[in-house]
C-alpha cells in the first residue's frame, strides 16, 4: 500500500478518506470492475453507495420497518413482500445533471435507483400491514403470520 503523506493542512479524517479510496480501488480491481464504481471527482474515485440505513423491531404480534430515506418523495417509493421473511424497499432519487455535477468540489449525497432487502425476524403476511412515509422516514408495520401450534397425540 502507498505511504500517503500528511501536508500541514491536512487532517486525520482527510487521511481516513485517501485509505478508504486506495481499499476500494484495489477491491474494484479484484473484482474487475464488477459492480458500482462510484464517480470520479477531481481524480478521486468516489465510491457508488446505494444504501439506506433501516430499523427493525420485532414488537409483540409486528415487526416495524423504518427506513429513512432523505430528500425522496412519497412517489418514488416501493415496499414489496418478497417471501415471509423479506422485505424489498426501493427508492428512486433524481439529481442534476452531469453537466451540473461537473463544478462539484465534494460530493456525498446518493442520487439514482436504491434497493434494499431487508432480512425480517419473524414470517409475516401483507394482510392489514401498513406503510407510511412522512419527512423523509419510511415506516412499515408488517403482522406476523399466526403460527401453527399443532395438536398433541395420545399415547397407548
Amino acid at each position: 500500500m502507498a505511504r500517503i503523506e500528511r501536508g500541514p493542512y491536512r487532517t486525520i479524517w482527510q487521511d481516513f478518506d485517501d485509505l478508504m479510496a486506495e481499499m476500494e480501488s484495489r477491491f474494484q480491481s479484484l473484482l474487475g470492475g464488477i459492480g458500482t464504481r462510484g464517480e470520479e471527482i477531481r481524480g478521486r474515485v468516489v465510491p457508488a453507495v446505494r444504501d439506506f440505513r433501516v430499523d427493525v423491531r420485532d414488537h409483540e404480534d409486528e415487526v416495524i420497518v423504518v427506513a429513512d430515506l432523505p430528500g425522496v418523495e412519497k412517489e418514488n417509493v416501493a415496499v414489496r413482500l418478497t417471501d415471509p421473511q423479506h422485505l424489498e424497499i426501493l427508492s428512486r432519487q433524481t439529481g442534476e445533471s452531469q453537466e451540473e455535477a461537473r463544478d462539484y468540489f465534494m460530493r456525498e449525497r446518493i442520487y439514482g435507483q436504491m434497493c434494499r432487502t431487508v432480512l425480517l425476524p419473524a414470517e409475516v403476511t401483507e394482510e392489514n400491514s401498513v406503510a407510511s412515509f412522512k419527512n423523509g422516514v419510511l415506516e412499515v408495520r408488517l403482522k406476523k403470520a399466526p403460527t401453527e401450534t399443532g395438536t398433541t397425540i395420545p399415547i397407548e
